[in-house]
């Protein structure tokens, strides 16, 4: 009678975090001496005080202030380059508005699309603080929040008990990741306007005289094609849906719609007369 064949055991793979094995099994030929010698020679680190070290001391380390780092690194601050990273700016600034109406201070919260691709978001809440900043009093508070990361007032519960977006981060980086960005704000009767391209200030604040009818925020911005490409642009369909979102999400707030028309030739899913969407469309 024929035996039987004898299976072969399958080999393990190797695995990086495997403990090394005793015995004999274990043990590896010893490389020969010319093998050692090259290794040796590859491996040899490079002496001190060489070029290599020379080639890295405290002059190559950098040290990116201001918004210089979202300009630098986009994607650590808002998930890349692409239309979908484009329209997160448009999300940072309507979450502003937005916490200004969870908050109990804006009732609506107004869109509008221009055809040169500038956007404007604009409530009816307290408006951006305008007055000196405590530590730094050279400059207004509305320039700290759209100048240095990590400036805003979601930080403890003593303004906003909710919120959304990047806490003191957001309209910061939207403001460094735009072409230009112009800030108007009506507090106390009076109109305060400033005016940013990249993240920098084309001026100091000023006042651009009395709104005794008026309160509120209006940030007006288009999208770097440094950063996006020179045919970035916000989508029409893309910037409704967000806009409708919030209304849904809040029934006590009414977002106003406007859209250039010349936004909208083929587009079928969106508004093409002004229009105000709340809870109950």
């Amino acid at each position: 009678m024929a035996k039987s064949a004898t299976k072969k055991k399958p080999t393990k793979e190797p695995d990086l975090f495997d403990l090394p094995r005793t015995g004999k099994s274990s043990a590896r030929k010893a490389p020969k001496a010319s093998s050692r010698a090259k290794t040796s020679a590859r491996t040899k680190p490079a002496a001190r005080g060489s070029s290599a070290e020379a080639g890295y001391t405290a002059k190559h380390i950098e040290v990116l202030e201001g918004l210089e780092p979202v300009r630098r690194r986009p994607g650590m601050y808002i998930g890349g380059t692409d239309e979908k990273a484009l329209h997160h700016l448009f999300a940072e600034v309507i979450d502003n508005a937005m916490d200004e109406a969870l908050a109990g201070h804006a009732d609506w919260i107004e869109v509008e699309m221009e055809a040169n691709g500038f956007v404007s978001v604009t409530d009816n809440g307290r408006g951006i603080p305008v007055d000196p900043h405590p530590k730094f009093k050279s400059k207004s508070a509305l320039e700290v929040i759209m100048c240095m990361l990590h400036a805003g007032g979601k930080f403890d519960s003593k303004v906003y008990e909710t919120s959304g977006g990047l806490h003191g981060v957001g309209v910061s980086v939207a403001n460094a990741l735009s072409e230009r960005m112009e800030v108007e704000v009506a507090r106390e009767q009076q109109l305060y306007r400033m005016v940013f391209e990249r993240g920098k200030p084309k001026g100091k604040l000023v006042k651009a005289g009395r709104a005794p009818n008026r309160r509120g925020t209006r940030v007006r911005f288009k999208p770097d094609p440094e950063i996006f490409g020179p045919k970035a642009a916000f989508k029409p369909e893309r910037v409704f849906k967000m806009a409708r979102s919030k209304a849904y999400l809040y029934g006590g707030v009414e977002i106003r719609w406007h859209c250039d028309k010349a936004l909208l030739k083929g587009i079928e899913d969106v508004p093409k007369r002004p229009r105000s969407i709340s809870l109950t469309d």
